[in-house]
Protein backbone atom coordinates (compact mmCIF):
# COMPACT_ATOMS: atom_id res chain seq x y z
CA UNK A 1 0.00 0.00 0.00
CA UNK A 2 1.21 3.53 -0.83
CA UNK A 3 4.06 2.22 -2.98
CA UNK A 4 5.43 -0.31 -0.48
CA UNK A 5 4.79 -3.97 0.30
CA UNK A 6 6.53 -6.25 2.78
CA UNK A 7 8.35 -7.90 -0.15
CA UNK A 8 8.90 -5.06 -2.61
CA UNK A 9 8.66 -1.49 -3.81
CA UNK A 10 6.40 -0.06 -6.50
CA UNK A 11 8.09 0.42 -9.88
CA UNK A 12 7.32 3.98 -10.96
CA UNK A 13 9.69 4.44 -13.89
CA UNK A 14 8.57 1.58 -16.16
CA UNK A 15 7.27 2.36 -19.64
CA UNK A 16 3.50 2.99 -19.85
CA UNK A 17 2.91 -0.22 -21.82
CA UNK A 18 4.72 -2.21 -19.12
CA UNK A 19 2.54 -0.70 -16.39
CA UNK A 20 -0.59 -1.25 -18.46
CA UNK A 21 0.01 -4.95 -19.19
CA UNK A 22 -1.53 -6.20 -15.89
CA UNK A 23 -4.83 -4.71 -17.04
CA UNK A 24 -4.56 -6.38 -20.46
CA UNK A 25 -3.51 -9.74 -18.97
CA UNK A 26 -4.70 -9.86 -15.35
CA UNK A 27 -3.57 -13.47 -14.79
CA UNK A 28 -0.12 -15.02 -15.10
CA UNK A 29 -1.54 -17.77 -17.27
CA UNK A 30 -2.46 -15.10 -19.83
CA UNK A 31 1.09 -13.75 -20.02
CA UNK A 32 3.04 -17.00 -20.02
CA UNK A 33 6.11 -17.43 -22.22
CA UNK A 34 8.03 -20.70 -22.58
CA UNK A 35 11.74 -21.01 -23.34
CA UNK A 36 13.88 -24.14 -23.67
CA UNK A 37 17.67 -23.96 -23.33
CA UNK A 38 20.26 -26.61 -24.12
CA UNK A 39 23.31 -26.23 -21.87
CA UNK A 40 26.67 -27.96 -22.27
CA UNK A 41 27.53 -29.02 -18.72
CA UNK A 42 30.93 -30.69 -19.20
CA UNK A 43 32.74 -27.84 -17.43
CA UNK A 44 30.07 -27.64 -14.72
CA UNK A 45 30.30 -31.37 -14.00
CA UNK A 46 34.09 -31.12 -13.85
CA UNK A 47 33.76 -28.30 -11.32
CA UNK A 48 31.32 -30.37 -9.26
CA UNK A 49 33.82 -33.24 -9.15
CA UNK A 50 36.62 -30.88 -8.10
CA UNK A 51 34.50 -29.34 -5.34
CA UNK A 52 33.58 -32.78 -3.99
CA UNK A 53 37.10 -34.23 -4.18
CA UNK A 54 38.07 -33.30 -0.62
CA UNK A 55 34.62 -33.03 0.96
CA UNK A 56 33.91 -35.43 3.82
CA UNK A 57 30.96 -37.76 3.12
CA UNK A 58 28.96 -36.36 6.03
CA UNK A 59 29.03 -32.89 4.44
CA UNK A 60 26.93 -34.08 1.49
CA UNK A 61 27.72 -33.76 -2.18
CA UNK A 62 27.61 -30.53 -4.14
CA UNK A 63 25.67 -31.17 -7.35
CA UNK A 64 24.78 -29.50 -10.61
CA UNK A 65 21.55 -28.40 -8.93
CA UNK A 66 23.52 -26.13 -6.60
CA UNK A 67 25.30 -24.57 -9.57
CA UNK A 68 21.95 -23.89 -11.24
CA UNK A 69 20.64 -22.21 -8.08
CA UNK A 70 23.77 -20.09 -7.85
CA UNK A 71 23.66 -19.13 -11.55
CA UNK A 72 19.98 -18.19 -11.35
CA UNK A 73 20.46 -16.14 -8.17
CA UNK A 74 23.46 -14.36 -9.68
CA UNK A 75 21.51 -13.53 -12.84
CA UNK A 76 18.59 -12.12 -10.84
CA UNK A 77 20.98 -9.92 -8.85
CA UNK A 78 22.65 -8.71 -12.06
CA UNK A 79 19.37 -8.23 -13.97
CA UNK A 80 17.06 -6.61 -11.41
CA UNK A 81 14.19 -6.07 -13.85
CA UNK A 82 13.79 -9.85 -14.08
CA UNK A 83 13.39 -9.83 -10.28
CA UNK A 84 10.03 -8.08 -10.45
CA UNK A 85 6.47 -9.26 -9.98
CA UNK A 86 2.89 -8.18 -10.56
CA UNK A 87 0.48 -7.78 -7.64
CA UNK A 88 -2.68 -5.73 -7.37
CA UNK A 89 -2.42 -4.78 -11.07
CA UNK A 90 0.87 -3.03 -10.42
CA UNK A 91 4.52 -3.82 -11.06
CA UNK A 92 6.85 -4.26 -8.08
CA UNK A 93 10.59 -4.61 -7.56
CA UNK A 94 11.28 -7.50 -5.22
CA UNK A 95 13.43 -6.96 -2.14
CA UNK A 96 16.25 -9.48 -2.42
CA UNK A 97 16.60 -12.66 -4.46
CA UNK A 98 14.39 -15.46 -3.16
CA UNK A 99 14.41 -18.92 -4.73
CA UNK A 100 12.05 -21.77 -3.93
CA UNK A 101 12.90 -25.35 -4.83
CA UNK A 102 11.48 -28.80 -4.30
CA UNK A 103 12.87 -32.24 -3.55
CA UNK A 104 11.55 -35.66 -2.59
CA UNK A 105 11.75 -36.44 1.12
CA UNK A 106 12.67 -39.98 0.05
CA UNK A 107 13.29 -41.55 -3.34
CA UNK A 108 9.99 -43.41 -3.56
CA UNK A 109 6.66 -42.83 -5.29
CA UNK A 110 4.83 -42.47 -1.98
CA UNK A 111 7.22 -39.94 -0.45
CA UNK A 112 5.87 -36.38 -0.23
CA UNK A 113 7.48 -33.44 -2.01
CA UNK A 114 9.53 -31.13 0.19
CA UNK A 115 9.46 -27.44 -0.77
CA UNK A 116 11.95 -24.91 0.56
CA UNK A 117 12.46 -21.18 0.13
CA UNK A 118 15.71 -19.32 0.70
CA UNK A 119 17.18 -15.87 0.22
CA UNK A 120 20.32 -15.84 -1.93
CA UNK A 121 22.89 -13.09 -1.45
CA UNK A 122 24.97 -11.98 -4.47
CA UNK A 123 28.25 -12.05 -2.52
CA UNK A 124 27.66 -15.49 -0.98
CA UNK A 125 30.37 -18.05 -1.87
CA UNK A 126 29.18 -21.06 -3.84
CA UNK A 127 30.30 -23.68 -1.31
CA UNK A 128 28.71 -21.83 1.62
CA UNK A 129 25.45 -21.60 -0.31
CA UNK A 130 25.53 -25.31 -1.20
CA UNK A 131 26.26 -26.26 2.42
CA UNK A 132 23.26 -24.28 3.65
CA UNK A 133 20.94 -25.75 1.01
CA UNK A 134 22.09 -29.27 1.96
CA UNK A 135 21.49 -28.48 5.63
CA UNK A 136 17.97 -27.22 4.95
CA UNK A 137 17.16 -30.25 2.81
CA UNK A 138 18.42 -32.47 5.62
CA UNK A 139 16.13 -30.77 8.12
CA UNK A 140 13.19 -31.07 5.73
CA UNK A 141 13.85 -34.73 5.01
CA UNK A 142 13.94 -35.43 8.74
CA UNK A 143 10.16 -35.03 8.70
CA UNK A 144 10.02 -31.64 10.42
CA UNK A 145 7.01 -29.71 9.10
CA UNK A 146 7.54 -26.33 7.46
CA UNK A 147 5.57 -23.24 8.46
CA UNK A 148 3.52 -23.50 5.25
CA UNK A 149 2.68 -27.15 5.98
CA UNK A 150 1.51 -26.21 9.47
CA UNK A 151 -0.62 -23.33 8.15
CA UNK A 152 -2.24 -25.51 5.47
CA UNK A 153 -2.87 -28.28 7.98
CA UNK A 154 -4.64 -25.81 10.25
CA UNK A 155 -6.78 -24.45 7.41
CA UNK A 156 -7.78 -27.92 6.25
CA UNK A 157 -9.43 -28.54 9.60
CA UNK A 158 -12.06 -25.98 8.57
CA UNK A 159 -15.07 -26.63 6.32
CA UNK A 160 -14.34 -25.93 2.62
CA UNK A 161 -16.45 -22.75 2.52
CA UNK A 162 -14.41 -21.29 5.39
CA UNK A 163 -11.15 -22.24 3.66
CA UNK A 164 -12.35 -20.38 0.55
CA UNK A 165 -13.29 -17.38 2.71
CA UNK A 166 -9.86 -17.28 4.38
CA UNK A 167 -8.09 -17.67 1.04
CA UNK A 168 -10.22 -14.91 -0.46
CA UNK A 169 -9.36 -12.59 2.42
CA UNK A 170 -5.66 -13.40 2.01
CA UNK A 171 -5.85 -12.67 -1.73
CA UNK A 172 -7.47 -9.32 -1.00
CA UNK A 173 -4.82 -8.47 1.58
CA UNK A 174 -2.13 -9.40 -0.93
CA UNK A 175 -3.76 -7.27 -3.61
CA UNK A 176 -3.80 -4.30 -1.22
CA UNK A 177 -0.19 -4.95 -0.19
CA UNK A 178 -0.99 -5.59 3.46
CA UNK A 179 -0.43 -9.35 3.67
CA UNK A 180 1.82 -9.86 6.73
CA UNK A 181 5.52 -10.37 6.10
CA UNK A 182 5.43 -13.55 8.18
CA UNK A 183 3.06 -15.14 5.67
CA UNK A 184 5.06 -13.97 2.66
CA UNK A 185 8.44 -15.03 4.02
CA UNK A 186 7.25 -18.58 4.72
CA UNK A 187 5.32 -19.09 1.49
CA UNK A 188 7.39 -20.61 -1.37
CA UNK A 189 5.10 -19.08 -4.00
CA UNK A 190 6.22 -15.58 -3.02
CA UNK A 191 9.63 -15.88 -4.65
CA UNK A 192 11.78 -14.60 -7.48
CA UNK A 193 11.71 -18.04 -9.11
CA UNK A 194 10.80 -21.66 -8.41
CA UNK A 195 13.22 -24.45 -9.43
CA UNK A 196 12.39 -28.14 -9.85
CA UNK A 197 15.08 -30.72 -10.59
CA UNK A 198 13.23 -33.50 -12.41
CA UNK A 199 16.52 -34.83 -13.71
CA UNK A 200 17.50 -35.99 -10.22
CA UNK A 201 14.53 -38.38 -10.38
CA UNK A 202 15.44 -39.59 -13.85
CA UNK A 203 12.46 -37.77 -15.36
CA UNK A 204 12.51 -35.99 -18.71
CA UNK A 205 12.17 -32.24 -18.87
CA UNK A 206 8.75 -30.56 -18.84
CA UNK A 207 7.34 -27.08 -18.74
CA UNK A 208 5.46 -26.06 -15.61
CA UNK A 209 2.63 -23.59 -15.20
CA UNK A 210 2.81 -20.50 -12.98
CA UNK A 211 0.52 -20.47 -9.96
CA UNK A 212 -2.05 -17.72 -9.58
CA UNK A 213 -1.46 -17.76 -5.83
CA UNK A 214 1.56 -15.76 -4.66
CA UNK A 215 3.66 -13.67 -7.02
CA UNK A 216 6.34 -15.98 -8.42
CA UNK A 217 6.88 -15.01 -12.11
CA UNK A 218 9.43 -17.67 -13.16
CA UNK A 219 9.45 -21.47 -13.03
CA UNK A 220 12.56 -23.40 -14.05
CA UNK A 221 12.59 -27.15 -14.61
CA UNK A 222 15.85 -29.09 -14.95
CA UNK A 223 15.73 -32.23 -17.06
CA UNK A 224 18.05 -35.24 -17.20
CA UNK A 225 21.65 -34.89 -18.30
CA UNK A 226 22.01 -36.58 -21.68
CA UNK A 227 24.89 -37.11 -24.13
CA UNK A 228 25.02 -34.61 -26.99
CA UNK A 229 27.14 -34.04 -30.08
CA UNK A 230 29.59 -31.80 -28.20
CA UNK A 231 29.38 -33.26 -24.69
CA UNK A 232 26.97 -33.76 -21.80
CA UNK A 233 23.85 -31.62 -22.12
CA UNK A 234 21.21 -30.34 -19.71
CA UNK A 235 17.84 -29.03 -20.86
CA UNK A 236 16.38 -26.09 -18.94
CA UNK A 237 12.68 -25.37 -19.38
CA UNK A 238 11.55 -21.87 -18.40
CA UNK A 239 8.01 -20.62 -17.80
CA UNK A 240 8.02 -16.84 -17.55
CA UNK A 241 5.51 -14.05 -16.84
CA UNK A 242 6.27 -11.55 -19.61
CA UNK A 243 4.54 -8.70 -17.78
CA UNK A 244 7.55 -8.11 -15.53
CA UNK A 245 10.10 -7.10 -18.20
CA UNK A 246 10.34 -6.74 -21.96
CA UNK A 247 11.17 -9.89 -23.89
CA UNK A 248 14.66 -8.88 -24.99
CA UNK A 249 15.78 -7.94 -21.46
CA UNK A 250 14.26 -11.08 -19.99
CA UNK A 251 15.68 -13.46 -22.60
CA UNK A 252 19.11 -11.85 -22.19
CA UNK A 253 18.85 -12.53 -18.47
CA UNK A 254 17.75 -16.14 -18.86
CA UNK A 255 20.51 -16.72 -21.42
CA UNK A 256 23.00 -15.51 -18.83
CA UNK A 257 22.17 -18.56 -16.71
CA UNK A 258 23.29 -20.74 -19.63
CA UNK A 259 26.51 -18.72 -19.94
CA UNK A 260 27.28 -19.05 -16.23
CA UNK A 261 26.75 -22.81 -16.31
CA UNK A 262 28.96 -23.23 -19.37
CA UNK A 263 31.65 -21.04 -17.78
CA UNK A 264 31.15 -22.15 -14.16
CA UNK A 265 34.35 -20.57 -12.83
CA UNK A 266 32.30 -17.35 -12.82
CA UNK A 267 30.20 -18.89 -10.04
CA UNK A 268 33.09 -19.38 -7.63
CA UNK A 269 33.82 -15.79 -6.72
CA UNK A 270 32.05 -13.75 -4.11
CA UNK A 271 31.38 -11.00 -6.64
CA UNK A 272 28.97 -11.64 -9.52
CA UNK A 273 30.89 -11.85 -12.79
Amino acid sequence: MFGRRPDGQLVRDAAPIRRFLPFVSPRRSEALVYLEQKVNVDAALALVEALNADRPPEAGRITLFHLVLRALAQMLADRPRVNRFVAGDRLWQRDGVWLSFSAKQQFSEQAPILTLKRRFEPDEPLVAMADDVLRRLGVGRSGEKSTSDKEMGLLLRLPPFLVRFVMGAARLADRLGVLPRSMIDSDPLYASAFVANLGSLGIERAFHHLWEWGNCPIFLVMGRITPGPTGQELMLCWSYDERIADGFYAMTGLSRVKLLLEEPERLLGTTPG
